[in-house]
């Protein structure tokens, strides 16, 4: 039983991991600074049309609550480092 479980849940982690890169060519983000930490570091969690969905509404607090919560609640591996920058290419880039 615990190998079927396993099985599973292996099989799981490679569907999301394959949805999250899905049609990843079609979407290019703005060129700037931090782009490629963006790049790198977010889609490995989502595509990268939900930064382009959340544009309209994210202001800079906005964006840095949404990549804290990326941070504190769904586990991404980022440093502080990197989430300044990222926080600072979104707004630039991104931030309404």
């Amino acid at each position: 039983m615990p190998c079927t479980f396993l099985r599973s849940l292996i099989v799981a982690a490679g569907t999301c991991a394959s949805l999250a890169w899905a049609g990843e060519d079609n979407i290019r983000l703005k060129e700037g600074p931090g782009r490629e930490i963006v790049e790198t570091r977010c889609v490995s969690c989502h595509s990268l049309d939900y930064i382009e969905m959340n544009s309209p509404i994210l202001d800079r607090k906005g964006w840095e609550a949404s990549v804290g919560k990326m941070v504190r609640i769904m586990g991404a591996r980022i440093d502080e480092a990197e989430v300044q920058a990222i926080v600072d290419y979104l707004t630039t880039q991104y931030g309404k």
